[in-house]
Order: structure tokens, then C-alpha cells, then sequence
């Protein structure tokens, strides 16, 4: 079981490169849906996603119950400039992180995945729950950006 769920967490490491591949600047940052981040804006917002996450997987492995503090997705949007960041870098962090920390997964014995951490709004989650639940947030999100991607006549 750790093996495949580490398997498709790894394999989504490119797949946000990928999806950002061939749009413009002005793409990036428009808004094809009103009310809505802009695909730049979601890249940034999973990068620092799987920042967190991968430190919430570090902490369950290492520390005994520990307390995974809710951060503000929308604050970070907000406040870090999300619009006028390099969402290139942005994709290449994201699948560097996701590469190392699942060379760090990988070499954990399987009861690793049982340990568990406290998040201050949802209580206990499962090394293998936090896995899971990142590897389903990318999914999520890429699916918005293809959305927009066909509104801005750029499909994949």
C-alpha cells in the first residue's frame, strides 16, 4: 500500500510544469473565470500547499503526535503576491519537493504510515492520510486549470 501511494504522489511532481507549458504571461494571470484565482495564482497556492504538506509528513514521521497547524490559503494569495511570482520556478520547486520527499517516504518502514499528527481544525490525520489527501488536492486543482486553459483557448 505506501509504495503505490507514494508512487502517485511522486508522478505529480512534473504534471504542474506540464500544465502551465506554452501559456503566455497574460494567460497566466488572467482571470477566465470571475471570482476565481488565476491559473498563476493556483500554481503558487499548490506549491506552498505541498510545502506545508510535505512539513506535516516530515512531522508525523519524526515527531510523536504532532500539532499541524491550519494555515490561511487565501491570506497567502492575498499577501505573497501569488500574481507576480515566477509560476515556472513556482512548478519546478513544487516537483523537487515532491521528488525529495518522496525519496524520504520511500525509505520509511511501513508502520511510519500509521503514525499520525494532530491538525488544529480537522483532529488526527494518518501519514497516509496527509499523502492521500495532497495527491488528491493536486488533482483538484489541475482540474480548474484546465478549465481555464480551454476558456482561454489554450486547451492541453
Amino acid at each position: 500500500m505506501p509504495s503505490d501511494l507514494i508512487a502517485r504522489y511522486a508522478a505529480g511532481g512534473p504534471l504542474l510544469s506540464q500544465s502551465i507549458a506554452g501559456l503566455s504571461p497574460e494567460e497566466l494571470t488572467a482571470f477566465p473565470v470571475p471570482g476565481t484565482w488565476s491559473i498563476q495564482q493556483i500554481v503558487l497556492h499548490l506549491l506552498d500547499s505541498d510545502l506545508v504538506a510535505s512539513q506535516r509528513m516530515k512531522q508525523i514521521i519524526a515527531e510523536e503526535n504532532p500539532t499541524l497547524v491550519a494555515w490561511d490559503e487565501t491570506a497567502f494569495a492575498e499577501r505573497l503576491s501569488y500574481n507576480e511570482l515566477d509560476p515556472h520556478l513556482a512548478a519546478e520547486l513544487f516537483a523537487g519537493n515532491r521528488r525529495l520527499t518522496a525519496e524520504i517516504l520511500r525509505r520509511q518502514p511501513e508502520s511510519a504510515f500509521a503514525r499520525q499528527g494532530t491538525h488544529s481544525v480537522r483532529g488526527p490525520v494518518t501519514l497516509a492520510e496527509q499523502i492521500d489527501l495532497y495527491t488528491n488536492h493536486l488533482d483538484h486543482h489541475l482540474k480548474f486549470v484546465r478549465q481555464k486553459r480551454d476558456l482561454l483557448g489554450q486547451p492541453l
